[in-house]
This record gives C-alpha cells, structure tokens and sequence, in this order.
C-alpha cells in the first residue's frame, strides 16, 4: 500500500469521527446538553454513548493510518512519532477510562481519564509541529505548523484557568466555558490531523515525479 493510501484511509476514518461527534450534538439525549459547559466525554455516559466511543477509536485509528503515511513519506521523526503515538494512546485510554462523576468522590478511572485527555490535547500538536517545523519552506507543512499552534493556544485557557485557582478560588472547569474550549480545541486536533494526512499524501507525490 503506498502512503496516498494510507493518509487517504485515515482521512475517511477522521471524518467519520468527525460526523459521529456533530451528530452527538443534535441527536438526542446528547443534543440536550450544555454544549458549552459539559465536556465532551460526557456523551459516553448517555443512552448514544456508543457514538462517542466509536468517534474516539475511529480518530486513533484513523491517525494510526496517517503515521503511516508520514512514516512511508519520510515526514515523522522520532519526537514526531512518539508525539502522535502518545495522542492515539490517549485516546484509546480517553475510551477505556470513562468520565467520572467526581460529585461522588475521588476515582483512579476518573484521574486516569484526565490525565489521558490532557496526554492526547497536548502530544498531538507537539507531534505535528516536531514534524512539520523542519521542513517549514513547504507549504504543507506550514498548514500543519498553524494549525498546531492554535491547537495549543486552545488550550491556555484551560492552563490559565487552572493556574489562577489559587488566587481566585474559582476551580478552574467553573472558571472558563470548558464544553466550549474543549470543542474547540478537539476541532483544531481533528484539522491537525486532517493537515498532516494531506501533506503526507502531496509530499509522496510530488518526490515520485522525481526520476530515478
């Protein structure tokens, strides 16, 4: 299989993913939450849960095939792979480890479910940009730097928000919109790896009309 196939095979997978997770938004009973406070993970503990979970194994999957083609591209280094790596393992864990209701209390699950979402959000835009940033005079992969950039940038809310607990004695998921920061971050990962899919496609066909 060549790389087109790969980055080809993992696009479809991400936007089925990508459909899944809007059709939470407007499907009921996930349609009626506060899109803007509760978090994302939260639809896996509803009736269409099977949705979220589905949507989160098709993105690693699908990201899986990409690495691939970045692989068979020559595009991903060692820091890139371990970047995207530790994003696909997050995401599995995203699923494995379901959202707790910490109003009950405390629960290992529910720790190792953050501690995998914050792994996924943050390792996938430093992967793409150790990827990208080397080879920076293509086009391509300034796409995939812009669109990492802002993937970290959605995220300082949620940084700021918890840096400032001590001073404000606001907890940091009431002190900013997070359903809505967490969407857009998501939105960002889910065109990071779109990007780095359609670059690892155009840079293996352009270096094939190259002759031997």
């Amino acid at each position: 299989m060549s790389d087109r196939i790969f980055a080809a095979a993992g696009g479809v997978c991400v936007l089925a993913a990508l459909v899944l997770f809007g059709g939470l938004h407007v499907v009921p009973p996930t349609a009626d939450l506060d899109w803007s406070r509760r978090t994302i993970s939260q639809y896996a503990l509803m009736e269409n849960g099977w949705a979220f979970d589905t949507a989160v194994l098709l993105l690693a999957a699908g990201s899986g095939a990409i690495l691939v083609a970045l692989l068979r591209a020559g595009l991903a280094g060692r820091g890139a792979v371990t970047g995207i790596l530790l994003w696909i393992a997050g995401l599995v864990g995203v699923v494995w480890f379901e959202k707790h209701n910490w109003a009950v209390g405390p629960s290992i699950n529910g720790d190792i479910h953050r501690v995998a979402s914050v792994v996924a959000f943050l390792s996938l835009p430093v992967g793409a940009l150790l990827a990208a940033l080397p080879r920076r005079a293509e086009r391509g992969a300034r796409l995939v730097v812009a669109a990492a950039v802002i993937a970290l940038l959605c995220f300082t809310p949620i940084l700021a928000a918890v840096l400032a607990e001590p001073w404000t004695g606001v907890r940091w998921w009431r002190a900013i919109p997070l359903g809505g920061v967490e969407r857009l971050l998501g939105l960002a990962e889910v065109i990071t790896v779109m990007l780095l899919a359609r670059w690892s496609a155009t840079t293996r066909s352009r270096s094939s009309l190259i002759p031997h």
